[in-house]
């Protein structure tokens, strides 16, 4: 199918410094998640703390599949021990960065139910949700870790590249269908509006539905 982007005019040639950053700042808030906050909910509807970081963890195992020319849908997220989710990320951001670390991989035609490109546009086409995934995670436990500029920057055009501005059901009826799912998925919900001046942290996680205030409402909640 058609990617809801198209082609882009400024394409990412080698996205992997990108996610080298991108990995780092993931390795923070993990490493800053207490197990006591496990149970907790996220701002990812349907997911608490521990599911969310089994998530995040699966992303990186798709993106490894990905490089090394296997079926990224073919990974189960399967949770760990409860203080081996630092290690997990490690070992898990270490096959997705070797998983790439060949030149050619950037070159070669990929394909995903919403993206289609060379290897390069596909890998970017990850960085949003990962740092989604990652600020769900940060907010969900309370940290306010130092975000990287550059790293979001990249997340928000790829989002902006593979997400529809509106009617995001339709794509993701394609994609469900494309995946064999008997049921729609619904990862991203409708962009939430915001101030065009909002920190770029906030304008992405609004661009990909969240609510920017999920965190003081949810202290709020408590």
């Amino acid at each position: 199918m058609n990617t809801a982007t198209g082609s882009a005019e400024h394409d990412f040639e080698d996205p992997r410094p990108i996610l080298d950053r991108a990995l780092a700042v993931g390795e923070v808030v993990i490493a800053g998640v207490p197990p006591e906050q496990l149970t907790d909910p996220t701002p990812c509807n349907g997911m608490d703390v521990r599911a969310l970081l089994a998530h995040l963890i699966g992303a990186l195992d798709r993106i490894a599949a990905l490089g090394s020319g296997d079926d990224p849908f073919a990974v189960a997220e399967t949770p760990v021990g409860d203080d081996r989710w630092p290690h997990a990320w490690h070992q898990s951001a270490r096959r997705a960065a070797a998983a790439w670390r060949d030149d050619a991989v950037l070159e070669q035609p990929m394909a995903l139910p919403w993206i289609e490109g060379n290897g390069a546009q596909v890998l970017a086409s990850y960085f949003s949700e990962l740092i989604v995934h990652t600020w769900d995670l940060a907010t969900a436990t309370g940290q306010l870790p130092e975000w990287d500029d550059t790293v979001v920057a990249a997340a928000l055009e790829g989002a902006r590249r593979i997400l529809p501005a509106e009617n995001r059901r339709a794509l993701y009826e394609q994609v469900s269908a494309a995946r064999g799912f008997d049921e729609v998925a619904v990862p991203f919900a409708e962009a939430v509006p915001i101030a065009f001046d909002a920190p770029a942290i906030d304008r992405l996680v609004a661009w990909c539905g969240r609510d920017p205030g999920w965190g003081s409402r949810a202290v709020m909640a408590h």
